[in-house]
Order: structure tokens, then sequence, then C-alpha cells
């Protein structure tokens, strides 16, 4: 019997690549109900909508790669239903699989909202509409102002367009980065010429506009929808197994079915240092928890500890960002630089702990903010004063 993927997506193809790389010979076969091969997302709001990166090269693999390690590639097919306890696996196609391991790799797709005419960015079909549409002069209207809308932002800003976004909440990222780094990106996006309209909720819409919910009637000839995405959970629910915001999986990353594991955006997982499940919905954990997954279905030893990472590029904004900040927030954010030069490293502390680092416009210092973050979860305090010190090296403290 196969191990069987299901998800034709990054974190599956780094659950593949892995079970060749740590010698599995048996048969591989990935499932994925979108027509291309595995590909990375990044670049659908980053480098290709930026124009600045051919399409092709978010692809993971090239399509040979798949036949020369004989990964069986079942593409435009979605798993219809799981049988955990026959351990079968059955497909839009009317064909069913046999697996010896399953692997969850199904990812999130976006949250609609009710308004006609928006759009979505998920799928590379997505952003080559989008591309085409952002152009000179057109108004562009964003609803939702997280990663993907800010990016979509500067994207349409970098083309010309004019970028309107409406964010139902005061700032910018501010569930993501509270209120000091939220108003650092509004104020990066309103010197590249967009307009907000916080606390506002989008209404109505029709070919040429959007109005909000204080009777605001804003030009639109494109409106991209960015609130959140919804975990793919539904295969594994109606299997039975425990879902709670995401497939719930233990430090090993298997379910609550034997044999069947979960990685990547759908998988909520036992976070062994920060001491409770998380989910994370970015580019990084695909990769490793793909390869963390195969290495426990070949019966490894694993124990998933990766602190959690992300980037994003904005303008003339680069960012890389590592850690977790949980329900009980942090007391401070200590800056180390200048935050009004747009080159600082920013730290979210609690109880003198490093919780989460974001360097802006500074690099190479992703391992020393990673290895203090991870020394804080071990029980590690730091010194307020050395952490904000340049001159202190960051593996010093």
């Amino acid at each position: 019997m196969a191990y069987v993927i299901v998800g034709a997506s990054l974190a599956g193809v780094n659950a593949a690549e892995t079970l060749r790389a740590e010698g599995f010979t048996g048969e591989i076969v990935m499932v994925g109900d979108e027509p291309e091969p595995p590909y990375e997302r990044p670049p659908l709001s980053k480098g290709f909508l930026l124009g600045n990166q051919a399409l092709e090269e978010a692809f993971v693999q090239p399509a040979e790669w798949y036949q020369s390690n004989e990964i069986s590639l079942y593409l435009s097919t979605s798993a219809t239903s799981l049988d955990v306890e026959a351990k079968r696996l059955t497909l839009s196609s009317g064909k069913y699989l046999d697996y010896e391991k399953l692997l969850l790799a199904t990812g999130a797709r976006p949250r609609p909202i009710d308004l006609p005419g928006a759009r979505y960015l998920r799928v590379m079909r997505d952003s080559q509409e989008l591309k085409e549409l952002l152009t000179p002069g057109r108004h562009v209207v964003v609803i939702g102002a997280g990663w993907i809308g800010l990016e979509v932002a500067a994207a349409g800003r970098s083309h010309g367009a004019q970028v309107t976004v409406v964010e139902l909440d005061r700032l910018p990222l501010r569930r993501v980065l509270g209120e000091e780094l939220a108003e650092f990106y509004r104020d990066v996006h309103v010197e590249h010429g967009v307009e907000f309209h916080f606390g506002r909720s989008a209404t109505t819409a029709d070919d040429k506009s959007v109005t909000l919910d204080d009777g605001t009637v804003i030009p639109a000839d494109v409106i991209l929808a960015g609130v959140g995405v919804i975990p793919n959970v539904e295969l594994a629910q109606e299997a039975g197994l425990t879902v709670d915001s995401g497939v719930v999986v233990s430090e090993s990353l298997e379910t609550s079915a034997k044999d069947v594991f979960a990685c990547g955006d759908v998988a909520s997982w036992w976070h062994p240092l920060a001491g409770t499940h998380i989910r994370v919905e970015h580019w990084e954990n695909a990769r490793q928890s793909g390869q963390a997954a195969a290495r426990a279905m070949l019966g490894q030893q694993v124990s998933y500890d990766w602190i959690p990472y992300f980037y994003s590029d904005q303008y003339d904004v680069g960012m890389e960002y590592s850690g977790w900040v949980g329900p009980d927030g942090y007391d401070t954010v200590v800056d180390r630089g200048d935050r009004r030069a747009k080159e600082f490293i920013a730290f979210w502390v609690k109880d003198g702990r490093v919780l989460a680092g974001m360097n802006v416009n500074v690099w190479d210092v992703q391992d020393p903010v990673r290895e203090l973050i991870r020394a804080c979860y071990q029980g590690k305090t730091v010194d307020l004063a050395r952490l904000a010190d340049p001159d202190t090296p960051l593996d010093r403290l």
C-alpha cells in the first residue's frame, strides 16, 4: 500500500521530497485539486504580482521531477471521503486509494465576503488575473488590511493604481503586530499614497464603486478581499478526526487516527516549547512541517518545535518575523535601531522573555533572533537595555 499525500501543495511536496531523501522506496501518491503541480504561494502576492518574477519560478519542482522520483501525481482531483478504519481514500474521479500512511496537507481557502464582484488571491489563476487589472489610474479597493491585503495594496501602487483599503479594525495588522508596529505599517502605506478607511466595512458594490457602512462611496474598478482564510478541515472532520481551528495533531504531527498525519496551514499542532496548540498559515511552516511529518510517517522520533517564521515585502520595507505571541499578549515592544529610518529590529517581550522578533531592512539576523526566542521559551530572560543596544551582539544576550 502507498503513502498518500492529500494536497499537492508546498507542504505536500516537501513531505514527498523528504520521504525519498530518507530512503523510502515505496509508492508515493499525491492528490491535488488544482491543475498545476505544487507551487509556492508567496510570489502570488509578492514577486509575480509586482512584475519582477516569472510565475514559472513558483513551481517547487519541474514536472519531470515527479516521474523521476516515482511519485504519482493526481491533479485536478479532490479527495471526497476518508475511511480511517479501512485506510481508504476515495477520490472525485471515483477511484479509491488504500494507504499505509496518509498525510493531510489540504491547506486553507480564502474566507468569503458577501460583496458582489469581490476577488480573492489564493491560487495561480487569481494572481494572473489580478496582475492584468493593476494598471495606472485604475481604482483598486482592498477589503482587509492583513498581510495579503497590504501586499496587494503595495503591488497596486507600484503599478500606478489608486488604492483604498477598508479595514474593520482601527489599524492594519493590529491583531498580529500590536498597536506600535501596526502604526508603522499604516504610515508606510500612507506615505505611498494608500487611502485607509478604518473601523468600516463594505456593504454593497457595483461595477464602479463600493459603498461602506457609513454611506461613503469609493470608486472601484477592482475589489480584492483579504479577510483571512479557513482551514480545509472538512475531509478530516467527516472522517471523525479531532478538529479544533484546524486538524489537531500531536507534536509528531499525527492526528487522532493512527497512521494519519497533518501538516501545513491545516494542522493545529502541539508546540512542545509554547505548551499549546498553534496553527500557522505561512510558507516556512509548510516547508518545515512537511519535512517533519514525513519523518514521523517513517517512524522516526519527531518533536516539531519549529519557531514560526514569515516574511513580507512592501515598497522599500522588507521584513522577517520569528516567534509567536499567544493570547496572553506581551508587555512591551523593544526597538533596536531606528524605526523612523525603517531600519530596526522590534522585539515583543513579556516578563523579560522575548516572544517574537521582527527585523525590518536589517538582514542576516534571523539565526540569533530565533535562538534568543528559543532560549526564552526554555526559561531564560533578557536585560531590556542590552536588548535595545545595537552594540550588544544578539548572540551575547
